[in-house]
């Protein structure tokens, strides 16, 4: 029996909704512990954040199996976790995820999921989530014959649901297209969101990750224009953060890139956050920080000044990135100085020693043992050095954020790069070029001293419990920089050359490990060397299927690059059998046609037919025997970071042999000399010979 309406009750007494702030833990991997999120409700409390969204994706009852009610012992914990969260005064959403196996059409299923809910409004939850992200479109027979799409299905069992929980305060829905890049052909046209938008109820929120699934930037327009679809103002479920995508990074740097104008266009914002519970500190902290700068809209006064400060033009006026991660390490640091738990590293200063009971673990003083101090010849103690503001703004820049590293991190990239491709200077006699190279070299030294010193006040920091969770990726940077310092004192013939940089069987640690790196070791020119090739890049790349949509953007760069590398008129170049695919004329092989995005849209493409004997005809061509297929690649100028372009190539060519090539071949105009060097570095194209080729057309070949 559906239960009382909380959101009709609020409406009709003209109560004014929160502004949701706050913490979603929806990552992939290891759920947070139950202390952990204990605490995190303590430091919304204190931040000012008044929102959890309880949605781990490895709660195997949240997700696989959520038909499964919990049991008696797992009830317990909830109860505990949801008490505390009132207590804090924190809102604690429940979030279940049916998509995975649900058939919305049957009543069963829908009946399941009511008793799932019920049972969690027992443990006295009263704000829930439905979640229908990162599932296959694809509905079964059922829900086909009950359904015309499935925006339909899944809003029908939306709506059935929170009327059946009696309409709660907070109710969120994520859809399946929950980021403008899920949404076809884009979010004004999109019949899925324009469906959710026109028929899920009124006090349904919609949860949205922006432009992108990790969005760079999410603007006021963008909001605006999803809003005007959905009828609603979204909640967003920020991955800026968000780390269960890439073992090897974390992300320690401010909350940016959203302006404070958003937040009266907002329901909310829920940032999911490292998987790592104790480096998300800065994430949350600079999140609260934010939400707190725009006085008066989310609810109280600025606390703190929070002008815009960042040395660049359009900044915010209510929030500075840079002092909002002061602040957040500032308050950082007092938590690593503390103890966290028995055994902690303690002062090695003799005059700090103290005696300790007799349980002391080994290798620590005895209890009435003297404390040993060393004579004039000795070797003085070693002390752990306190950790510092510097250190922790260091590590921040360090492992920054996902579209950008911090400022030192940038400068030691670029002063790397620079002494490389200068290292014939130290060669020479004295010159000014040879002062400019050492001076440079001292102050790239200097950084990764700087490095090291962090690493060492990190290690002996005593709250451990973080320095865990930070552990195996202060080592992995320490490394690095160990092997970038190591070479820069070679070239500048101050050391030995290092076995580290040149040795053919170098230790482990001296090249990333594992399965995964041999992979990346196998893969041309494998993409770590290329990132930063030239600094300060940080152009984040993607490659995805190509859709019919595309063609009108394909056929923009096609002919953008023609009439950049034209020396005739394009009537007067000559003809390529690709150029039909490419304008959009010929259509690729199934499953045979790629595309390359950045921030600003399609950047290129990679297009392929497996058989290409009709194309050639018409073009009076006659393929070269061992090539029946064709494939043709173009980039827009502003790609320049040759490493996404090599990954979209080898997996066209992969495609093609899955779909029974042997060989493939491309025609490129002489004039053309970006793609002519790029096929003949990846060294497995060759020049073929082929009857029909005009005179200024170069057909290369490569064997699948």
């Amino acid at each position: 029996m559906p239960k009382p309406s909380a959101s009709k009750a609020a409406a009709e007494t003209g109560k004014t909704r929160r502004f949701i702030s706050g913490v979603v833990e929806g990552f992939y991997g290891r759920p947070w512990t139950m202390e952990q999120r204990t605490e995190l409700f303590q430091r919304e409390q204190k931040w000012g954040l008044n929102t959890y969204l309880y949605a781990p994706k490895d709660d195997y009852k949240h997700r696989m199996y959520w038909r499964d009610l919990y049991s008696p012992e797992e009830a317990e914990k909830l109860v505990a976790l949801i008490t505390a969260a009132k207590k804090n005064g924190v809102d604690f959403i429940y979030a279940i995820s049916p998509g995975l196996d649900i058939t919305f059409s049957n009543p069963k299923e829908v009946a399941t999921l009511k008793r799932k809910l019920d049972q969690v409004s027992g443990f006295g939850c009263s704000s829930f989530s439905l979640l229908f992200d990162d599932i296959e479109t694809e509905m079964c027979p059922a829900d086909k014959q009950a359904f015309s799409s499935f925006a339909h299905a899944q809003v029908a069992v939306t709506n059935e649901v929170f009327k059946h929980l009696g309409q709660p305060d907070t109710f969120l829905f994520c859809p399946t297209d929950y980021c403008a890049a899920f949404c076809t052909p884009n979010v004004s046209q999109s019949a899925y969101l324009h469906t959710v938008g026109e028929n899920l109820l009124p006090g349904i929120d919609v949860l949205w990750t922006g432009p992108k699934v990790v969005s760079h930037h999410i603007t006021v327009e963008s909001i605006v224009e999803v809003s005007s679809v959905l009828k609603r103002a979204p909640v967003i479920w920020d991955n800026i953060h968000a780390n269960d995508y890439d073992p090897q990074r974390i992300f320690m740097g401010p909350y940016k890139d959203r302006p404070t104008d958003l937040i009266p266009k907002l329901r909310g914002v829920l940032t999911n956050p490292n998987c790592e519970y104790y480096p998300n500190f800065v994430a949350i902290h600079t999140l609260a920080t934010w939400c707190r700068s725009e006085g008066g809209r989310v609810g109280g006064q600025r606390d703190v000044e929070m002008t815009g400060d960042d040395d660049k033009a359009g900044s915010d006026p209510c929030y500075s990135p840079k002092r909002a991660l002061t602040l957040a390490l500032t308050d950082w640091l007092q938590e690593f100085l503390s103890t966290d738990q028995p055994g902690g590293p303690r002062p090695l200063n003799p005059t700090h020693l103290k005696k300790e009971s007799s349980d002391e673990e080994p290798m620590q003083t005895d209890v009435g043992d003297p404390v040993y101090v060393p004579g004039s010849g000795d070797n003085p103690l070693f002390t752990a050095e306190p950790l510092t503001l510097d250190d922790l703004q260091l590590l921040s820049e360090l492992f920054y954020l996902p579209y950008e590293h911090g400022s030192t991190a940038r400068t030691m990239l670029t002063e790397l790069d620079w002494l490389k491709a200068h290292r014939e200077a130290v060669g020479e006699a004295e010159t000014e070029m040879t002062a400019e190279w050492r001076s440079r070299a001292k102050c790239f030294d200097v950084m990764c001293v700087a490095v090291f010193t962090m690493f060492n006040r990190l290690s002996n920091a005593p709250n451990r419990s973080i320095l865990y969770d930070l552990y195996n990726y202060i080592c992995d940077i320490k490394s690095g920089v160990t092997l970038a310092r190591a070479y820069v004192k070679q070239l500048g013939g101050q050391s030995r050359p290092s076995a580290q940089v040149m040795t053919d069987d170098p230790e482990p640690w001296g090249f990333r490990g594992g399965l995964s790196g041999e992979f990346q070791r196998m893969l041309p020119c494998h993409g770590n060397r290329d990132l930063f090739r030239h600094p300060p890049m940080t152009s984040v790349y993607s490659i995805r299927p190509f859709c019919p949509e595309d063609k009108t953007e394909i056929q923009k760069i096609h002919m953008e690059m023609q009439r950049g590398k034209a020396k005739a008129p394009a009537a007067a170049l000559p003809a390529l059998i690709s150029d039909g695919l490419a304008g959009g004329q010929l259509s690729p092989s199934p499953n045979c046609g790629l595309v390359l995005e950045d921030e600003r849209g399609v950047c290129g493409y990679a297009l392929g037919l497996t058989d290409a004997t009709a194309a050639a005809l018409n073009n009076q061509r006659a393929l070269p025997g061992d090539f029946p297929s064709l494939v043709t690649m173009q980039l827009h100028p502003r790609v320049t970071d040759p490493a996404p372009a090599r990954r979209m190539i080898d997996s066209l060519l992969s495609l093609m042999k899955t779909s029974g090539s042997r060989g493939v071949f491309c025609e490129l105009r002489q004039g053309d000399r970006r793609m002519f060097d790029f096929y003949s570095k990846l060294g497995s194209f060759t020049t073929l010979k082929m009857a029909g080729l005009p005179q200024d057309v170069v057909a290369m070949g490569t064997s699948l």
